[in-house]
């Protein structure tokens, strides 16, 4: 955690040093960061991570949205949002109040929200650096606390707060059902999540992937074939394939064992990845404030959508994991390269949401934009570079197959199931007036 702390210092005082005095565009991808460092303390899985990413940029899009005539509001393409009237009239800078909003959210609805605070201070404290007044400060903290609180509102219509009062998950019974693996043996998460209210899907089963494979024991089989594959494919792992299992493995919790020891290990969430990527993107690419905030504001809405559709399916077929195929019929010692996930095989959740943001991305920033990476360096991993976002989405998918945690037909027909669901969020918002930010 010492680390990420640096790290995050590291990052304000590179972007303050390399901005004139009043350009807030260098505060976006700290206050987002911060969200991502609190939900790495708070091991927040997948889906809930991606939901928390979400109310904390919509409240900070309709800010922007209200006093920027470029910016659509969120209100026109997002299920049940109507435009948040903000009662407050006195003055204030709404880019100062769409900063603060971030942070004020995710310390309203992060379970270890509170942590943000001393984020907050830090940003009151370099803007006064920057020469605004306390008073405009103030006022727009107030339309920040006051939007905070409707999106919050909002939030809380989702029916997130009725997750916890289901019954807990049971595996089906039969050898061709996901149960629970080693080394945690931790129950399935968030099976219920399919009943979370979508951004701006239809519902949950709109882009229902084509069934997966059959399970089966005959060694002839399609399905004893797709299992053999992940086996030989662990068996043969190289240098590279190594590298690109371990840099998306976006693992929130591994744990690792040694004799009787058990040590847990904290990483960054998928989507909390492809938040990283967002940042870097449009940070090469010098996007303002303003339309950077929306941009991050429907990639989180993107993610939130695709986790939602891919775990409808999870908990539809409940499809048995690779390793526990591997080790009941073809070799009891075999171990996955990555910690095999605590839920359901199909559909692979990075293969969908990946591909999914990935047509996002694109949309917004062309086919052909080229970044450099640098997520995983806090976790002692180097920059990887790629040429296009879709490059970076096909090999966060065929990740899956080197780490030995999903199937070949899991990879591709989720990538198949987020590439329906990136396209219409993509279609939806552009009728909705969004449009591209660099010419395709």
């Amino acid at each position: 955690m010492k680390k990420l702390l640096l790290l995050s210092l590291f990052l304000s005082h590179f972007v303050t040093a390399q901005n004139s005095k009043k350009e807030l565009d260098r505060f976006l991808q700290p206050a987002i960061f911060s969200l991502t460092m609190v939900m790495i303390h708070d091991v927040a899985n997948p889906p809930a991570a991606s939901r928390f990413y979400t109310y904390c940029l919509l409240g900070a899009q309709e800010i922007v949205a209200q006093n920027n005539k470029t910016i659509v509001s969120p209100s026109a393409y997002i299920k049940e949002l109507g435009k948040i009237d903000i009662e407050i009239k006195t003055a204030y800078d709404y880019k100062i109040a769409a900063l603060y909003c971030i942070l004020e959210t995710g310390r309203i609805i992060l379970p270890s929200g509170y942590m943000l605070e001393e984020d907050q201070k830090k940003l009151l404290a370099d803007l006064k650096k920057e020469g605004y007044t306390d008073q405009t400060i103030g006022q727009s903290i107030a339309v920040a606390e006051e939007v905070a609180k409707k999106m919050i509102n909002f939030s809380s219509k989702d029916n997130y707060s009725k997750l916890s009062t289901r019954l807990r998950y049971r595996p089906l019974k039969g050898e061709a059902y996901w149960f629970p693996t080693p080394p945690g043996y931790i129950e399935g998460i968030e099976p219920h999540w399919k009943t979370i209210r979508p951004m701006v899907i239809d519902s949950c089963g709109q882009f229902k992937p084509k069934p997966p494979v059959v399970f089966s024991k005959d060694s002839t089989s399609d399905f004893y074939k797709l299992a053999y594959e992940v086996y030989e494919a662990g068996n043969k792992l190289n240098e590279g394939t190594r590298f690109i299992a371990s840099y998306w493995d976006c693992n929130p919790f591994a744990i690792n064992t040694s004799g009787h020891m058990a040590i847990g290990f904290k990483k960054i969430s998928p989507g909390g990845h492809w938040m990283n990527i967002t940042s870097i993107a449009t940070a090469k690419a010098k996007v303002d404030l303003d339309h950077g905030i929306m941009i991050h504001s429907i990639v989180a809405a993107t993610l939130m959508d695709a986790f939602i559709s891919c775990w409808d399916e999870k908990y539809r077929s409940s499809r048995v994991r690779p390793e526990t195929v591997i080790n009941r019929y073809i070799d009891p010692r075999w171990q996955p390269l990555l910690q095999t996930p605590p839920f359901p095989e199909y559909t692979s959740g990075h293969s969908v949401i990946s591909t999914a943001v990935a047509e996002t991305l694109t949309y917004f920033l062309g086919d052909k934009f080229s970044f450099t990476d640098n997520t995983e360096v806090i976790f002692d991993l180097p920059t990887r570079d790629f040429q296009s976002f879709r490059q970076a989405a096909e090999e966060a998918a065929i990740s899956r197959l080197y780490g030995g945690i999903h199937y070949r037909d899991a990879i591709e027909n989720g990538q198949e199931q987020g590439r329906r669901v990136g396209e219409f969020i993509v279609e939806k918002v552009k009728t909705a007036g969004v449009k591209p930010i660099l010419s395709k």
